[in-house]
């Protein structure tokens, strides 16, 4: 049993008990001391992920490689911006607690193992301390009757689609004789055909990821949780677990279901279509810009599945990119609603942007190259990202993917172009509050990023390459 392997996971997990102790002692708010300590934890996990050596631990339910490693760095990148934003917002709201930080870092550790998972159980206690993070930091705020729906809705789904997950796992089990990734995928190799419980086992195990990150028909908790949760709550779920998720949905797919292709690849396909077609479509009459990005978000699912549908290596390399920078653009995107702020009170709709780009135009800037990368606009980040996922699917064959792909972001744009509308041609209605420094950092390093990507893309293109190597060898 190698312990160095899960140094960084042990690290985070050992980090939030002590900060637990040090958030319920003293006698004095210790709220941001431990925010800090939070940042400190992920900072030093991401260090012991870089340093992190290959192999496999605790009798090969646990594996470290290049792949982990690659999504860990994103979920730490996500789960420390999201702790960012949430500091100024958390205070201004009356929701500065100790406990806020803790379930973010221990939502992480719960990610973290999920994209080591190597066993269907290991798999599964990832996914179960991510979720009962979130279903507490949805209905944070005990006073809003939005935010205790939003917890409550995401707990109920969350426990079917947790249900579902357990039960395809033991099919899997039942028919395959182990947990083990490794083994399952002897057990597949080995028969003539699929046995038909695995297949089915495997239906079911993928209707519980796809509820994770919220593909179609699993969506359906997606716009109400998104605007019922405090604003910082809805920036870290938008991120953060989507890339865990997706992730995982790679490791199981291309691991230990890789001889299954064919089975999976015609639900992957049906549920990227409907992703992509429902996100474009019914994000067009929204006025409330957490409900707009919660539609846009199933519409971005929808292309990361295609990436994974194609079934290649440059399918899978796709996927990855598209995660990493969607995460970049997507929580530049949820830092500018968190700005948002008018007389000290919160607002988000589409109209209370307009006339930014007089008012504040750094931030109407930095806006506008969110949204212009959302829909796919070069030479900007997001541009790339669609570019490689359709590019697989084309080379795989999947013309018909590839066309509602193309087709899904002409009609996201306008969506997407309509807030920079607002924004520029629409009469100011009241100058913003001034903004906290720690959302401009925010702004300005995901701008960058978003920007200047096509600049230096190749060491993102060759993490992504390294990674998916040593998950297909």
């Amino acid at each position: 049993m190698n312990w160095t392997l899960v140094l960084p996971e042990l690290a985070l997990a050992l980090c939030g008990l002590i900060l637990v102790v040090a958030g319920v002692v003293p006698k004095r708010d210790t709220t941001f001391g431990v925010a800090m300590g939070t940042l400190g934890g992920l900072l030093l996990a991401a260090v012991l992920v870089i340093g992190q050596p290959e192999g496999v631990a605790f009798h090969g339910q646990y594996v470290a490689d290049a792949f982990s490693g690659f999504a860990k760095l994103l979920i730490i990148a996500g789960a420390a911006f999201g702790l960012l934003m949430s500091l100024d917002w958390n205070v201004k709201e009356g929701l500065a607690r100790f406990e806020f930080p803790l379930l973010i870092l221990f939502s992480t550790v719960g990610m973290m193992l999920m994209v080591s998972a190597n066993d269907l159980m290991t798999l599964y206690m990832g996914l179960e301390l991510l979720s009962l993070s979130l279903y507490v930091i949805a209905a944070f705020n005990r006073d809003s009757e939005r935010s205790v729906e939003a917890g409550l809705k995401y707990f109920v789904l969350g426990a079917l689609a947790s249900g579902l997950l357990l039960y395809g796992s033991s099919l899997v089990y039942g028919f395959a004789g182990s947990t083990s990734f490794d083994r399952i995928a002897d057990a597949i190799t080995g028969a003539e055909g699929a046995p038909i419980g695995i297949v089915i086992g495997l239906v079911f195990v993928l209707a519980g990821l796809a509820f994770k990150v919220s593909a179609v028909p699993f969506h359906m908790w997606t716009p109400d949780v998104y605007e019922g949760a405090p604003t910082p709550v809805t920036a870290f779920f938008a991120s953060a677990p989507k890339v865990a998720a997706v992730a995982l949905l790679g490791r199981v797919l291309y691991g230990p279901f890789a001889e299954l292709v064919a089975q999976w690849q015609q639900v992957l396909i049906l549920a990227s279509l409907a992703s992509m077609i429902l996100g474009s479509l019914a994000a067009i009459g929204q006025r409330n810009i957490k409900r707009l990005m919660a539609y846009s978000s199933i519409g971005h699912i929808g292309y990361a599945l295609m990436g994974l549908a194609s079934g290649s290596e440059s399918g899978l390399r796709g996927t990855l990119i598209y995660m990493a920078i969607y995460l970049f653009m997507n929580i530049g995107a949820f830092a500018v609603l968190i700005a948002m702020r008018r007389n000290g009170r919160a607002v988000e709709g589409v109209e209370d942007v307009a006339g930014l780009g007089k008012t504040d135009p750094a931030m109407a800037l930095a806006m506008t190259i969110f949204m212009f990368s959302m829909a796919g606009i070069p030479p900007l980040s997001g541009f790339f990202g669609k570019f490689f996922v359709i590019k697989a699917a084309m080379e795989s064959g999947f013309l018909l993917l590839a066309i509602v792909g193309v087709l899904a972001s002409v009609v996201s744009a306008y969506y997407y172009l309509r807030i920079i509308k607002v924004m520029y041609f629409d009469p100011a209605t009241g100058a913003l509050d001034p903004r906290p420094v720690s959302l401009s950092v925010v702004l300005a390093g995901t701008g960058l990023f978003t920007a200047a990507f096509f600049l230096f893309p190749a060491p993102m293109l060759a993490a992504a390459q390294a990674a998916v190597s040593a998950l297909m060898g």
